[in-house]
């Protein structure tokens, strides 16, 4: 099976073909600055960079031949993980999404690809705001703001998958899948996502994009509410400029200028004893919310698995390891590859492996879902 996989950035869309599994092409289309500031929306640059997909297999001379193309799934209202089909409903509520984030073109570029190729589906899979966690979960100390999430679904169950295989692998006498297992799975990027995955299912994780959980190198995670409530009010910055603070202008960035972990490495090294408290205080918090999630898996933990760009980084691997070993085994997996999560994806589902789901809206646009307002949810 041929499929095409693409993987829409703020300022790049990442596209790679595979046969079955093997990757045989990949390439990273860039975005400057002055090309996206043409378009009012982000929404508004499906054309151009739907073009552009078509461009770079025009160059690679890959045929126009797709059993599935596959696209980063976007931000609409809280559903459960799995495969999705692209279908009007879907396509619908990325033009709708209270979110203009590059994500949500990744599914309207699959659309309009497979339309135009005899027998291809156009699938999503695993995107940002799955829900799949427990309603107690959901509760806070104030109903009018639940737990919500967003998270890096694909990437971490991804993970979850390869570490079930290798396992297996290792243990062909007990071999166990992903969804047969207890795992806390952290990705360590420029959000930080830590999830509890209890046999499949992620039933407690924090809100990574806009304010849950340890800082990290943008973003400033859990703060205390009593001075944002504050701050919100002192006049000192719009909302636009609050929300940055929150999140771009947050983490490591807002405390030591740069959100390069090599650098702030490089910088302690030197004797920046200030770096090094910065850089150990988000390490400190990473390891609290990774202990924090024992509890949600009654402490049967079969394994800690920690993904994303910093794992590779043994100043912080080494530092996080110590903290949370105790709890179980401690497995590093550096780097991300959302390409070949997508094209498994797309593979595993139209193999019958996986089961491909059905999109659909909320039966009203003013309906506040249980999984944002469990409050509501009480029957």
């Amino acid at each position: 099976m041929k499929i095409l996989a693409i993987n829409p950035g703020s300022t790049s869309t990442k596209i790679a073909v595979f046969e079955d599994s093997k990757q045989i092409m990949t390439h990273t289309i860039r975005h400057s600055v002055e090309e996206l500031s043409k378009f009012k929306r982000v929404i508004d640059q499906l054309d151009y960079r739907r073009e552009l997909v078509l461009k770079a297999l025009a160059d690679e001379a890959i045929p126009f031949e797709f059993d599935a193309v596959i696209g980063r799934g976007g931000l609409t209202h809280p559903i459960p993980g799995g495969v999705y089909d692209v279908n009007n409903e879907m396509v619908e509520a990325m033009y709708r999404s209270p979110r203009d984030h590059a994500c949500n073109l990744g599914s309207l570029i699959a659309h309009d690809i497979a339309r135009d190729i005899d027998g291809c589906r156009a699938f999503i899979a695993d995107p940002g705001i799955v829900d799949e966690m427990d309603d107690i979960a959901h509760i806070t100390g104030s109903p009018i703001m639940p737990r919500i999430t967003t998270w890096h679904a694909l990437n971490q169950r991804a993970i979850g998958r390869r570490f079930a295989s290798d396992y297996s692998e290792q243990h062909p006498d007990a071999p166990k899948r992903y969804r047969e297992m207890n795992l806390i799975i952290c990705h360590l990027g420029g959000g930080i996502s830590i999830g509890a995955h209890d046999h499949g299912r992620c039933i407690d994780v924090n809100n990574a994009f806009d304010g849950e959980g340890s800082f990290s190198p943008e973003r400033a995670g859990t703060l205390p509410s009593g001075s944002l409530i504050d701050l919100c009010y002192s006049g000192r910055y719009t909302k636009e400029e609050l929300k940055k603070r929150i999140s771009g202008k947050a983490g490591l960035a807002a405390h030591l200028g740069t959100v390069s972990i090599p650098e702030i490495v490089e910088r302690i090294d030197g004797g920046d004893e200030h770096a090094r408290l910065v850089l150990d205080a988000m390490i400190y918090q990473i390891a609290k919310n990774i202990a924090a999630l024992s509890p949600v898996l009654y402490g049967k933990i079969d394994a800690i698995l920690i993904t994303g760009g910093i794992a590779y980084s043994d100043y912080v691997i080494s530092r996080l390891r110590k903290r949370v070993e105790f709890l179980a085994p401690v497995y590093v997996y550096p780097g991300e590859d959302e390409l070949e999560a997508l094209a498994l994806n797309a593979v595993g589902a139209l193999q019958g492996d996986l089961e491909i789901k059905t999109f659909h809206l909320p039966e009203t646009s003013d309906k506040k879902s249980c999984a944002r307002q469990p409050e509501v949810c009480v029957n």
